[in-house]
């Protein structure tokens, strides 16, 4: 009996620590967002389009890691309150849609040149700043859901 609560423990330790590591993801995301809207007018020079890579890679890291330290997690059924998981069931569709919205930004800006696409930058920007907006909001449900504290 004494073993199940160091697991029980252990669990909920390695939980926070995917949690964490969420938010972690997503702030650094939102912080390179911010810097990359800052940059108005946007400008096709080479600075620019390092920028934008760089955003684009940390928004796939972000929403891999979403996916992974979440979504994953409750797919595996390491989650057994019941009341998380229909929560998450609740909102994944919403996930998955941002998902797809996330994705197609990125095979956008990635494939693109900004000499073919930048008139479209600020735009693609907004929306998508909406978009992530949205897909906090439903992590934010299921990680209180889940105990977790978003900081």
């Amino acid at each position: 009996m004494g073993s199940e609560i160091p697991s029980g423990v252990d669990r909920r330790q390695k939980s926070r620590e995917k949690l964490d590591a969420l938010v972690t993801s997503r702030t650094a995301t939102l912080s390179l967002l911010t810097d990359l809207a800052g940059r108005q007018p946007f400008t096709t020079e080479p600075s620019m389009e390092k920028a934008l890579r760089s955003f684009c890679e940390t928004l796939i890291d972000y929403t891999a890691s979403a996916h992974f330290q979440l979504y994953r997690y409750l797919a595996d059924n390491r989650e057994r309150r019941a009341s998380v998981l229909s929560i998450a069931d609740e909102l994944y569709p919403k996930i998955v849609e941002t998902t797809d919205q996330i994705l197609r930004f990125n095979d956008k800006y990635e494939a693109m040149s900004l000499d073919n696409s930048i008139e479209f930058l600020a735009i693609d920007l907004s929306t998508l700043a909406e978009c992530i907006a949205e897909r906090i909001q439903c992590e934010d449900v299921v990680i209180n859901a889940m105990g977790g504290v978003v900081h």
